[in-house]
Order: C-alpha cells, then structure tokens, then sequence
C-alpha cells in the first residue's frame, strides 16, 4: 500500500449540503478502490491564484489514504468526470522521510477536527447558609 494525498477544489457555487455530499461521494469512490482513508481535511472555501470555469474561489479538501497503485488511475477518472470538481491533484508519498512527514500531517488533521475533551471541574459543594453569609462591619472613627 502507497500513501498518497489527494487535494480537490469543488465548485463555490454548490450549497454546504451539496458540498458536504461531493465530499463524502469522493470518500466512497476512494474506498471503493480497496484504499484506507487516514484522514479528511475540508479547508474550506478560499480564494484561487486564478479563475477556473470564471470561479474566483473554490471550496478546498484533502484526503491522506493508503491505497494500491493501480487504484489511482480509476480514483483519477471519477474525479475526472466528475463536474463539480474544478481543480484536483494526487501526490505520492514514497520515501521513508516523506512517509514520515505524511504521518505527521494525518496526525495534525486527525488532532484538529478531534474535539477537545472536556476538562473536568472540581464539584461545587454548597456550604450552609451561615457560612456564606459574610458579616461586613465598618467601623468609623471620629476624631
């Protein structure tokens, strides 16, 4: 299994839903291929270098997955027919550095749409009623 990254820019003009449902379709596509994704990273809508199909932006996503070589030619085809696809571009990774540093951007990925856990408060415990009722006294000095 190869590591490879795939980023696309779909079309700015599709609805979050619809965007959403590309993004997932694409997900499909590349796991239909006997490939693992290892991580999904939607960046969002963003401005492009320069206009594609008169689009000046293009909602951004890239996928790190393990697949077999010869899957990419297929996933490469779909993303190809694919209208609503503006832009997109596969890079493997295939020495041990760059496997390395693929590791390290699926962890990123992973740790940044991963909730925070919740910190755990101290439990509140009420205190009765005397004790919380402070007396303030002021005392005045007349000289």
């Amino acid at each position: 299994m190869n590591h490879y990254e795939l980023l696309f820019v779909l079309k700015p003009t599709l609805t979050d839903e619809e965007t959403q449902a590309q993004i997932a379709k694409i997900q499909e596509n590349i796991t239909a291929q006997e490939a693992e994704i290892v991580a999904t990273d939607d960046m969002g809508m963003r401005k492009l270098a320069y206009p594609v199909e008169k689009n000046e932006r293009g909602y951004y996503t890239v996928v790190y997955f393990k697949a077999p070589g010869a899957a990419i030619a297929e996933i490469e085809r779909l993303l190809r027919i694919n209208e609503e696809i503006l832009k997109f571009m596969t890079v493997k990774y295939t020495n041990k550095r760059e496997i390395a540093q693929f590791g390290k951007m699926a962890e990123a990925v992973i740790k940044k749409n991963t909730p925070a856990p919740a910190k755990e408060e101290a439990p509140v415990t009420e205190a009765p009623a005397a004790e919380t009722a402070a007396e303030v006294t002021t005392e005045t000095t007349e000289a």
